[in-house]
């Protein structure tokens, strides 16, 4: 891609080894798992088709999306992120502190010029659709400026790195290499000891309940599917997924299916662009939906946006998922 004249500056710090980082294309990996290795100070990670070398740790980051906001503040980097981009709501009150001073340079995927313009020697975004040219810049282009890039491996799309089906032991691999990416391994492998720990305190419901977990939508809702943060939080809560068996990690879902599985639990995602109390006003009006059995017994487990993508809340989050279920008084 060619460069545009507002850029031409940054080509210059690129060539003074600002990032000392590096991506290119590679060949599609054999396992969905992180993987990545690492020789004294430098780390080489296949993260989503490329190979990415880190020769010191990144110390200017810009991040996008709530999900690689909060895994930095999560392993004490807080003070590295110059800026963020596409928050899905409020920090945890534990990083609130942490977080108050990282200003928010868009309210969704930022321009190229919005994040070159705080001269990053990194990028860290949640989905891989941040980094197009009409978001963040695609990765080829911020490599060449210099400035080193890297996805939530559990958001990749491409055919050989889309994980099969999110776990929790995947979820710790990938906040183990992001210790190793980031420079924060100490911190990484107490963060997954502690929420190794709290995980193991989980006890699976047994009353052999379904759910629907509804994101958003009115016409068509959004669901949690089969392969992503939704399918595994319920899989340890003992819950079966109205869509376990749609092969994605979110999709649409015909209110006419939602009827036919009629869910004991739904899960309602709770977000500012729509409420989990909005859903519940849709879902009680509506005359097909009113039916449901968990409608009727008004059997509703809420979750923040962020706690429900890949990410650092989501032991916690099905913790507090696991309390609210067991409250639940269901016929």
């Amino acid at each position: 891609m060619q460069v545009r004249p507002l850029f031409l500056p940054f080509v210059a710090l690129a060539a003074l080894g600002l990032a000392g980082c590096s991506t290119t294309a590679a060949s599609p990996a054999t396992s969905p798992s992180p993987s990545a290795t690492e020789t004294s100070s430098t780390v080489s990670v296949d993260n989503c088709g490329f190979d990415l070398t880190v020769e010191s740790a990144p110390e200017r980051i810009v991040t996008i999306k709530s999900t690689s906001t909060e895994t930095l503040l999560a392993l004490g980097l807080g003070d590295r992120i110059i800026g963020t981009a596409f928050p899905d709501g409020p920090v945890p009150e534990e990083w609130a502190t942490a977080a108050e001073d990282i200003p928010v340079i868009s309210d969704f995927a930022p321009s190229q010029e919005a994040v070159l313009a705080l001269e990053p020697d990194f990028v860290y975004g949640g989905w891989e659709s941040n980094f197009t040219a009409e978001a963040a810049g695609e990765r080829s282009t911020l490599d060449s400026l210099g400035i080193g890039s890297y996805v939530s491996p559990a958001a990749c799309k491409e055919e050989g790195y889309k994980p099969a089906s999110l776990t929790f032991d995947l979820l710790f691999d990938e906040i183990a290499e992001a210790g190793r990416v980031f420079g924060a391994e100490d911190a990484a492998t107490q963060l997954i000891a502690t929420q190794s720990a709290q995980l193991d305190t989980i006890t699976p419901d047994d009353r052999g309940l379904s759910a629907l977990w509804y994101s958003s939508g009115t016409d068509v809702p959004y669901v949690g599917a089969g392969i992503g943060a939704p399918q595994m939080m319920l899989d340890q809560l003992g819950v079966t997924n109205v869509a376990a068996d749609v092969a994605d990690t979110w999709s649409s879902l015909s209110w006419e299916a939602i009827v036919d599985a009629d869910p004991d639990v739904i899960v309602l995602v709770d977000a500012s662009w729509n409420t989990a109390e909005s859903k519940v006003a849709l879902l009680e009006s509506n005359p097909a939906t009113s039916g449901l059995t968990a409608v009727k017994n008004g059997s509703y487990l809420t979750i923040p946006f962020a706690a429900g993508e890949a990410g650092v809340r989501n032991v916690e989050a099905t913790a507090d998922l696991a309390a609210q279920l067991t409250a639940l008084e269901i016929p």
